[in-house]
């Protein structure tokens, strides 16, 4: 099995997305390019869930 490291960027100005990571939830990378609408994280407890990512209304 070949193991990758990847490096995760986050909106941490996400205030759920804070919360979240806050309580003990880690990102989880599944082959993700960045360009989603939404974070992959799993709970303490290693179950996967997606949060969709905060909209910024256009300028």
């Amino acid at each position: 099995m070949a193991c990758r490291i990847t490096e995760l960027v986050l909106d941490v100005h996400d205030p759920e997305l804070e919360r979240l990571l806050a309580a003990g939830a880690r990102p989880v990378d599944i082959g993700q390019t960045g360009d989603e609408s939404w974070h992959v994280l799993a709970d303490p407890e290693g179950n996967e869930f997606c949060l969709p990512r905060r909209r910024v209304a256009p300028v």
